[in-house]
């Protein structure tokens, strides 16, 4: 058995310290911030930057494992949209969709995913819509197939599990809406 990386040594000892906390009491990033009104809230803040940050690192070793290197998190989430329902998009509909504000940063993935040739943009009048290459769409496949051999048979889902996952990305998708608006609040002040 190979000895653990540093990074993940730490991890496990960080995984062990937050399994350590006292019963009841909340495992929160920022303590500074907890509310009195809402504990859960802050609770879920560690919870997103945790679980953030592990699904960047997945989606990024996924598609690695698939055969397109060095792309980051965006990178790859972006080629997702573009694939997805086999529709050409417009650079202001995949920023939209993926509830990114800043342009210029989808921009940066799909130049980056057209030097990889695995996105190609086409150009109807002054509209410009990008769409996977074929390279794209069996890059897209085979991160498919990755995805389904090791995090969905790793998960073992049953039908209660199931639900649970769904409800949480409806609570997902309603935060998303809370923080949204609280962003917009924050910006006009």
């Amino acid at each position: 058995m190979a000895p653990a990386s540093p990074r993940s040594s730490a991890r496990s000892r960080a995984s062990a310290k937050a399994a350590a906390a006292p019963a009841g009491q909340p495992i929160v990033s920022s303590a500074h911030l907890v509310s009195p009104h809402s504990a859960e809230m802050s609770e879920f803040e560690f919870g997103l930057i945790v679980a953030g940050n592990a699904f960047h690192r997945w989606v990024t070793h996924c598609m690695s494992a698939a055969g397109l290197k060095d792309l980051t998190a965006l990178d790859v989430l972006v080629l997702h949209h573009v694939s997805h329902r086999a529709r050409d998009k417009r650079l202001s509909d995949i920023a939209f969709i993926m509830n990114v504000e800043d342009t210029h940063l989808i921009n940066y993935a799909l130049k980056k995913l057209q030097a990889l040739g695995v996105v190609e943009s086409s150009k109807n009048g002054k509209e410009v819509t990008y769409g996977p290459t074929e390279a794209g769409k069996a890059f897209v496949a085979r991160y498919r197939e990755i995805r389904e051999s090791c995090l969905i048979h790793a998960l073992r889902a049953d039908d209660a599990l199931n639900h649970d996952i769904g409800e949480l990305a409806r609570l997902l998708r309603v935060l998303s809406g809370i923080y949204d608006q609280a962003a917009r609040s924050a910006a006009s002040l």
